[in-house]
């Protein structure tokens, strides 16, 4: 059994991680201010034995921890990209920032302290608009570093500074990991992220809206495969100072994708346009052979599977 830390358990992919840590058996201590998380994702946690809650702003000085702590998994942060969420990085820029640049400052003390193995959670985004595709860990970005989404980007990307710092100089076994875009069941409808604004306006019969001309493509890694994979790379050892990317190959256009739900909720839905994104990035796809060598991992959830499984849990909150 080891003892766990994860920041930000109360998101999407927190939460998914936290039921697959407890069914090994971990213990597992979430962190987490509920500022974009959602506490009815905690609900099936929080009389299980082996599972604590700390409510708190990893961005303030840390509350004391009582214990070894073995592991510490850092994926506290907004994530939303879209401008029109009250929980996206747009609307959240400094707590954006400041997640990821001081708190993880000071979560990798904390794992310096007790000499804890720790992932960092960063993006994809760190590839920007990439020129590259699909894209390899060795890829360095093709970024603003003063666009409307730099505020995310670049957090994310002195973050990923940080970590390695403290796995290069200060001996600590810190790693990186990239996830791309991931959906499943449990996305806040306020997120406002794609496949989750198209399911809900689709089971509504309400317009699907498209950002652009929706030629941009998206690859989507369901949750579960994404959280499976993550505690993978942190069982593995000798993988200090190592970035891993994470996510689908599986690539789609995003019209491909409306159309997708449509089909599979039987929606009435009319697709409409609406104005570009700036630094919009128009292909994403990641390259995970990093991951099948190193982790022996791969998605196992279809596309089809993962998406009927969502669109299944927002049928049944709208009753």
């Amino acid at each position: 059994m080891k003892r766990i830390v994860v920041t930000g358990g109360a998101g999407l992919i927190g939460s998914a991680l936290i039921t697959q840590l407890l069914e090994k058996d971990h213990n597992v201590i979430c962190i987490d201010n509920f500022l974009t998380g959602s506490r009815e994702a905690l609900t099936p946690f929080m009389t299980h034995a082996n599972f604590s809650l700390i409510e708190h702003d990893v961005t303030m000085p840390l509350p004391k921890i009582d214990g070894h702590i073995d592991w510490i998994f850092h994926l506290a942060s907004p994530a939303s990209p879209n401008h029109n969420s009250p929980i996206s990085y747009h609307s959240l820029p400094m707590e954006t920032m400041m997640v990821n640049t001081k708190g993880t400052h000071q979560l990798l003390d904390l794992a310096l302290q007790h000499n804890a193995r720790f992932i960092f959670a960063s993006t994809s985004e760190v590839y920007g608009d990439p020129l590259e595709h699909p894209q390899k860990e060795s890829y360095n970005g093709n970024v603003s570093t003063t666009g409307p989404r730099s505020i995310y980007d670049e957090a994310k990307r002195f973050g990923e500074t940080l970590t390695a710092y403290y796995a290069r100089d200060k001996h600590l076994d810190g790693r990186i990991v990239r996830i791309f875009n991931t959906y499943g069941p449990g996305m806040r409808k306020d997120d406002q992220r794609m496949l989750v604004n198209f399911v809900t306006q689709a089971l509504e019969n309400k317009d699907i809206t498209i950002y652009g001309d929706g030629t941009q493509t998206r690859s989507l890694g369901y949750v579960k495969d994404t959280a499976r994979g993550i505690i993978m790379y942190m069982e593995k050892d000798n993988l200090a100072g190592e970035i891993i990317n994470i996510g689908s190959q599986v690539e789609h256009t995003v019209l491909e994708y409306a159309h997708m739900v449509i089909k599979l909720t039987g929606s009435k839905s009319n697709i409409v346009h609406l104005h570009d994104v700036t630094d919009d990035p128009q292909r994403r796809q990641p390259d995970i052979s990093k991951a099948k060598l190193l982790l022996n991992w791969q998605p196992t959830t279809s596309l089809e599977q993962g998406m009927k499984e969502m669109i299944a849990y927002y049928q049944n909150t709208q009753k």
